[in-house]
């Protein structure tokens, strides 16, 4: 009839330890899963009612049985209640099979010959516990030698670098759609009309200032001829926008203003520009940059790349 935790505590525990796992063995994604799934919180509602059940009926069993029982018996259950934790019969027959300890009266039985200046030794068993931890360390031992030395299993270092290149990958496969993780490497030329117009609408804001809002150029280059400072072409132009022109004297870093989407729209807009040949447009400036094709085998697709660059 002695509880050793009492009610108050034991049917939280249970409830939150119920809880916990549902949650963590069920997929509900960002939401809590008894928000996502009201059916769980419907059975945690219930389960917590026959928790409370199960303990009112068991303290009833309880109080119906003390009251069929004897004085004599009446008087035990008094006794075994008030025992300590450490004094209750279960705790001792445990820790006589964890440890096999001798009681103190009987060790003269377990004396050894030995006396170092009055000082003797007993020849004890080693606890059970003990020995057994030592037998799952050699047969641990035995599975871990056949497993990384013999059967070829990843250790650690391995592991660390199949990890690093399934993030490398799965970071580059995330950066071909996340456009503010956009970059020069990953950026592609837009010529849908609503990109380019709303690149149009950042270059006059921003760029039309310098670069005139036909693009012929004032204080920066003429944008509308095949000469380039620091390259043409989608990659080279969303790089110049990001991190700027040539020191000292080029063009501001717009990274901090631009979000890499808004950036790649401007590029594609300014590449639009390429052939109008505005009035009083600047001269020249830079080197005539023009794109190297090639065709792939399995498709009609055109790759261009780079063959100048602007210093």
């Amino acid at each position: 009839m002695k509880k050793l935790i009492p009610s108050y505590i034991r049917i939280p525990v249970i409830f939150f330890s119920v809880g916990a796992a549902m949650e963590y063995f069920i997929d509900s994604g960002d939401r809590p899963a008894f928000i996502k799934y009201p059916m769980i919180l419907l059975f945690l509602g219930v389960f917590l009612f026959l928790l409370i059940a199960i303990e009112i009926v068991n303290k009833a069993v309880d109080n119906v049985t003390y009251h069929l029982l004897t004085e004599e018996q009446k008087e035990k259950l008094k006794q075994a209640q008030n025992l300590s934790f450490r004094d209750s019969e279960w705790y001792k027959s445990l820790m006589h099979k964890l440890t096999r300890t001798v009681p103190i009266d009987k060790e003269n039985q377990l004396l050894l010959d030995h006396d170092y200046d009055g000082i003797k030794e007993l020849d004890n068993t080693l606890p059970p516990w003990w020995v057994y931890l030592f037998y799952i360390t050699i047969v641990f031992a035995g599975i871990y030698l056949f497993r990384f030395h013999f059967a070829g299993a990843d250790d650690q270092e391995m592991e660390l670098q199949k990890e690093m290149a399934q993030a490398k990958i799965e970071i580059a496969e995330y950066m071909k759609t996340a456009p503010d993780m956009m970059d020069e490497k990953s950026v592609t030329l837009l010529t849908d009309k609503p990109s380019l117009a709303e690149g149009k609408t950042i270059f006059d804001t921003n760029c039309a200032a310098c670069h005139r809002a036909d693009g012929g150029g004032t204080i920066g280059p003429n944008l509308t001829d095949d000469h380039w400072i620091l390259g043409g072409g989608i990659k080279n132009v969303f790089h110049t926008i990001m991190n700027g022109g040539r020191d000292s004297k080029g063009m501001i870093s717009w990274k901090g203003t631009l979000k890499p989407k808004e950036m790649q729209k401007v590029a594609s807009y300014i590449l639009s520009l390429q052939g109008t040949n505005p009035k009083d447009a600047k001269v020249a400036e830079g080197e005539i940059w023009a794109e190297k094709v090639t065709t792939k085998i399995d498709s009609t697709n055109i790759k261009s790349d780079s063959l100048k660059t602007k210093n």
